[in-house]
């Protein structure tokens, strides 16, 4: 994890992840276990870091660029990852598809810190929006989200994850004003009744 750091943050060093990271993802990914037991209903497969940062988006998915983001601490070790996806089926449509934060620093307020940081980098890059989806249920999630300032759009009924069905909350944020009905004309996948 010797990349050039993608936007100052305290207490880690951010990178953009590649494939020589892979083996550190990969145990970053089975340090945090528990996310993907919850989440995917078992821990990560041996492979789980690849699909992470190699895995195709849904064909017919416009985008710019997927990143894959380490928080390095000063260990040199992950002590959180993002996957944030940049112009996601529209314009200044910013996803976040992943943040996991090392079970350590839950409740430090680092999960905040670091997500600020993330999020001021995303609008300095051209986000005007942010979108998300949750595991309803998941309930730490759900209220990291609403303190961040996101709000659900819709709810999306049987999603397969690993060996779970999950029920996901669609939620989003805009960071340069503007109303959901606008948002929702940018992303009508998100509408409710979609």
């Amino acid at each position: 994890m010797a990349g050039e750091s993608l936007f100052a943050c305290a207490d880690a060093r951010i990178v953009e992840l590649r494939t020589p990271d892979l083996p550190a993802l990969q145990r970053f990914f089975e340090q945090n276990a528990d996310y993907f037991v919850l989440v995917n209903g078992e821990p990560p497969p041996p492979g789980e870091a690849e699909e992470e940062m190699h895995g195709e988006l849904p064909t017919g998915w416009p985008f710019t660029k997927k990143w894959i983001i380490g928080y390095v601490g000063a260990d040199g070790e992950l002590v959180a990852m993002a996957n944030v996806v940049s112009d996601l089926l529209a314009p200044h449509v910013w996803h976040v598809g992943l943040y996991i934060v090392a079970p350590a620093l839950r409740g430090s307020g680092a999960a905040a810190r670091w997500y600020g940081a993330l999020e001021s980098w995303m609008r300095a890059s051209g986000a005007r929006w942010i979108r998300l989806g949750v595991v309803a249920g998941n309930a730490r999630a759900e209220r990291f989200w609403q303190a961040r300032g996101y709000r659900e759009l819709r709810v999306r009924t049987g999603v397969e994850m690993g060996v779970r069905v999950n029920d996901v909350r669609v939620l989003m944020k805009p960071l340069a004003g503007g109303t959901a009905a606008e948002y929702l004309e940018l992303v009508p996948r998100d509408r409710p009744d979609a």
